[in-house]
């Protein structure tokens, strides 16, 4: 682009940039404007603001390496580190550049030195240069991105007059890796499971506050994962307690439910949220099993559709007070729902020693896979279990089975799974719908890890 002699640098060249080109005296206009694009596109945004920051370090990546975290994997693994320029070394929490093999700047990045994943990248160079205004600056950055969050759940429609429980912020779907908010009705309960998280709890409480229609908040950090982030939550020092403990009432699609705060995750499975909707709709006239049910969503929401007998079975029986206590918030008739503690498979196997059956089925057991090592014996699991499901469907009815286990969705062998269960039932299934987490839990497809929840609706016959 050409400028007439005189004129400013572009506003998208930074700040040093422009100063210097403010000093130079080029001998026509034509020397000006090619000085200025040549400083514009050889320079690095990230490597002139580094320029005033003593004791940057920088993570330099192996040779090879560099491509997935410019296409935007947020989570630098210490194996694709080549070495760290900086002294002193940098410090868990500490804002670093992530540099390719050249030592020119990809992005930045939060530091770790215990995790595997040495680097979470917050912001890539090309990002940088469009708005440099949060390059390097945490505080501004974060205030960015939770604000995004916000308006993109408003464009989603939440909250409505209809639902108030729903995800705000889902860690690297919404680019803030480790921190999840969960908002019910005023209460938003923050989980956390990356050390920066942390760090940053007071603007991250301070920001959510602000940006979103809250009055409490609820602080919950993830130890065990802390841990492995070089954090041992005992030995921390005890920061204020949040403002929020016990229960509070949320309306989700019509129904309300009181939730736990302290319970499961962060106390609600806001994921399932439309799933629990279609369930409704094929409910009326049906008679319904709610397996590994927690405090009842789908059982109600059947219940809700017109359902002639809805049952629910869970194993908790904190998690079965809170169902018993959404059949009176929603003032179902307790003849027509009802919840009962028992171990799922036990249940199941007395049901089919009875020939009971039902016209549809919902199984969505806990996470059995939490880990890659753990996946073969979990797929075991996950057959025996839909095996007996499948044999309590009437021949004709409807099947839905879930896994949460990241490892299993990611493995791509869930559907194989149920298949197998069918084999072992002596049952044919069709897949006639398939889900992930609800829209309010996007996901980043550079980082698929963060994908974790299957759910297929099935005939069985």
């Amino acid at each position: 682009m050409l400028r007439a002699c005189g004129a400013g640098a572009p506003a998208s060249v930074p700040a040093l940039i422009r100063a210097r080109l403010a000093n130079s005296k080029p001998t026509s206009s034509f020397a000006a404007s090619a000085t200025a694009s040549s400083a514009v596109a050889s320079s690095s945004v990230l490597e002139e603001l580094a320029a005033d920051r003593k004791g940057l370090a920088r993570v330099v990546l192996k040779k090879g390496k560099t491509q997935i975290f410019r296409d935007g994997s947020p989570m630098v693994y210490s194996g694709a580190v080549d070495r760290i320029i900086g002294r002193p070394p940098p410090k868990t929490g500490d804002v670093v550049l992530v540099a390719d093999g050249s030592e020119k700047p990809i992005g930045w990045g939060l530091y770790n030195s215990v995790s595997m994943f040495c680097v979470r990248l917050m912001q890539l160079e090309e990002e940088a240069k469009r708005d440099p205004t949060s390059a390097l600056n945490m505080e501004r950055l974060l205030e960015e991105r939770i604000t995004s969050a916000v308006d993109l759940r408003r464009s989603l429609g939440l909250p409505s007059t209809n639902t108030n429980a729903y995800r705000l912020i889902n860690s690297e779907g919404d680019r803030l890796s480790g921190l999840i908010v969960d908002i019910f009705d005023d209460v938003a309960v923050i989980a956390s499971s990356a050390a920066w998280v942390e760090k940053y709890r007071q603007q991250i409480e301070f920001l959510v506050n602000k940006f979103s229609d809250v009055n409490y908040i609820k602080w919950r950090s993830s130890a065990d994962i802390l841990k492995e982030e070089g954090l041992d939550m005992s030995e921390q020092k005890e920061p204020a307690p949040s403002s929020h403990s016990g229960s509070v009432k949320v309306m989700e699609n019509g129904i309300v439910y009181l939730v736990s705060v302290e319970g499961q995750k962060t106390g609600f499975y806001a994921d399932q949220r439309e799933s629990r909707d279609f369930i409704s709709t094929l409910s009326k006239d049906q008679k319904v099993l709610d397996l590994c049910c927690y405090s009842g969503g789908f059982a109600l929401s059947a219940a809700k559709g017109g359902a002639t007998k809805v049952i629910g079975i869970d194993s908790s029986g904190s998690a079965l007070d809170l169902a018993n206590e959404n059949i009176l918030l929603n003032k179902f008739d307790p003849e027509r729902i009802s919840f009962m503690k028992e171990d799922a498979s036990a249940f199941m196997r007395g049901a089919i020693s009875r020939n009971e059956l039902w016209d549809l089925v919902v199984l969505d057991p806990p996470k059995l896979a939490p880990r890659k090592k753990v996946l073969q014996s979990a797929s075991g699991m996950y057959r025996s279990l839909n095996a007996l499901a499948m044999q309590v469907v009437k021949r004709g009815g409807l099947l839905m089975t879930c896994s949460c286990s990241g490892a299993m969705t990611q493995s791509g062998l869930f559907l194989k799974t149920v298949q197998g269960a069918a084999s072992m039932a002596g049952r044919k299934v069709t897949v006639l719908r398939q889900a992930g987490a609800a829209c309010d839990h996007p996901i980043d497809p550079s980082y698929p890890e963060g994908q974790y929840l299957s759910n297929y609706l099935l005939r069985v016959m």
